[in-house]
């Protein structure tokens, strides 16, 4: 009898200790690191998506890595990050082309503006984006504007850059007059500079209503949106197959990005800011380009931000069953 108490106890004693290892392991968590831009972070989209994603995954920890599009995509170059979550379709290219990222998706879309003081110096107001920023250049020259500009190589940075060599400008050269600053830093910095400074920026529309009705600033609308200045959010994971990344976390990525292009996230980007703003601070971009339900604004992603007509090139696909990518010649046609 003794001995049977005796194999009893052995045997409870190992399942308290069995339960007691399960539920030490069952409390750890993987990280997934996504390096992102400031825009996301600043408006406070990011808290959102976070609880949200844990919520659905509790074994993953999303730890965010908030800079400017060209810091955020060196992060995950260097190995730094799981995946990237950018606006700036050259250097997405770039970074899938040079074996870095695969599985693109183009997740959301807003515009840029042009925003500067009430009084409008320059008398930009209501011209197309190029025109206004030779307006603000010669009045800058003249002593009348400023320019003040991200210059932190961001997606916003790059869009500026992009409406100068438009204007048949060197950024690299004006960069250097007096009227022309450059803050080197986020959204929200650079927006408190020109506030400060009473001149001119480009924004992202997110971050501009998020300082604007705050009374963080109190800068206008001078160039509204349009084609010229769409700026679309796409997510790509880290390539496994690059040995330098062969430490990402591919499959927590995979699920981070079916996540943001689930009907779930679709729906919390069409309200996220309505309530305070009235309008979203972004807008969801999949099913508008699944369903073309916006002709015109669909033409214009896809103009501005599909490779060789899709949005994720054949041969940047990797066990991507869970994803499916839209190509141009028939918008509704999916292809795997």
């Amino acid at each position: 009898m003794k001995k049977l108490y005796g194999i009893i106890l052995a045997v409870v004693i190992i399942i308290i200790i069995g339960g007691a290892a399960w539920l030490l392991n069952s409390g750890q968590k993987d990280t997934l690191i996504v390096s992102t831009t400031t825009s996301f972070y600043e408006t406070g989209l990011l808290d959102v998506l976070d609880a949200k994603f844990e919520a659905k995954y509790p074994n993953i920890n999303i730890t965010f890595i908030s800079q400017g599009t060209g810091l955020a995509i060196k992060n995950a170059q260097d190995g730094d990050a799981d995946m990237i979550l950018v606006h700036d379709p050259v250097r997405e290219l770039a970074f899938l082309n040079e074996g870095y990222g695969v599985n693109r998706k183009i997740i959301a879309y807003n515009f840029f503006v042009i925003v500067g003081p009430e009084n409008d110096p320059a008398g930009v107001k209501g011209l197309s984006p190029v025109d206004a920023l030779l307006k603000i250049e010669e009045a800058g020259q003249a002593g009348t504007a400023i320019w003040v500009s991200r210059g932190d190589d961001s997606g916003t940075h790059a869009m500026e850059k992009r409406l100068w060599i438009a204007g048949e400008k060197d950024s690299t050269e004006i960069r250097n007059e007096e009227w022309y600053w450059e803050r080197g830093s986020g959204m929200t910095a650079t927006l408190a500079m020109a506030n400060e400074k009473q001149g001119y920026t480009i924004c992202d529309m997110g971050s501009y209503l998020k300082n604007y009705v705050s009374g963080a600033i109190d800068l206008n609308i001078m160039v509204e949106a349009g084609k010229e200045t769409l700026n679309v959010y796409a997510a790509i994971a880290c390539d496994p197959q690059n040995p330098n990344l062969a430490h990402s976390k591919f499959d927590h990525s995979m699920k981070f990005i079916n996540f943001l292009v689930s009907d779930e996230v679709q729906e919390i980007l069409s309200d996220f800011g309505v309530e305070d703003y009235g309008q979203p601070l972004f807008n969801p971009a999949v099913n508008l380009l699944k369903e073309n339900t916006d002709p015109t604004t669909a033409d214009w992603i896809k103009d501005f931000a599909y490779f060789d007509g899709t949005e994720c090139p054949p041969g940047k696909r990797y066990q991507h069953e869970s994803l499916s990518f839209l190509k141009i010649d028939n918008i509704s046609e999916l292809i795997n």
